[in-house]
């Protein structure tokens, strides 16, 4: 019995939209320009542990979308997700948080911004893939760096 307890154990308990906002500040008139958009994305990724082997992971998207320095539209939605890990090693712990969980909760997220991007009356902006694996060593790299030079200050 006691085996049976020790077996790793990663679930899926929900997924869902933790926050969702639009604006368009400068409609309606802005909405008559002619000019080509240029819409800037940025992602971010938030974890924390929500009960003894339970964690949240979210992946939030900014879309901001301007025509001559006028914000058309901003779209930021937040996706999350509840996912049970229990017994697994540490040092595996911090890639399932940051590359898998990730992955499962994006593919909603980009649905979302599409669709809200449409229900506005603006062609679907459609986020791109993520490599939340090479997200997850270049944050781990910057943390290693920045450790290294902290010590190399002391």
């Amino acid at each position: 019995m006691a085996d049976e307890n020790q077996q790793p154990v990663f679930n899926i308990q929900r997924i869902y939209l933790k926050d969702l906002s639009l604006e368009q500040p400068n409609s309606p008139q802005i909405l008559l320009e002619q000019a080509q958009p240029q819409v800037d994305i940025n992602l971010a990724l938030a974890a924390e542990p929500v009960a003894d082997g339970v964690y949240e992971v979210a992946v939030t998207a900014t879309v901001t979308t301007k025509v001559n320095d006028k914000t058309l539209f901003l779209v930021e939605a937040k996706q999350a997700g509840i996912f049970e890990i229990r017994n697994i090693p540490e040092d595996q712990l911090q890639p399932i948080i940051g590359i898998a969980c990730p992955g499962i909760v994006y593919p909603y997220l980009r649905a979302i911004v599409s669709d809200v991007c449409t229900r506005a009356g603006f062609p679907p902006v459609v986020l791109s893939e993520v490599n939340f694996q090479a997200m997850f060593e270049a944050q781990r790299a910057q943390a290693e760096a920045a450790n290294g030079a902290a010590a190399a200050i002391n």
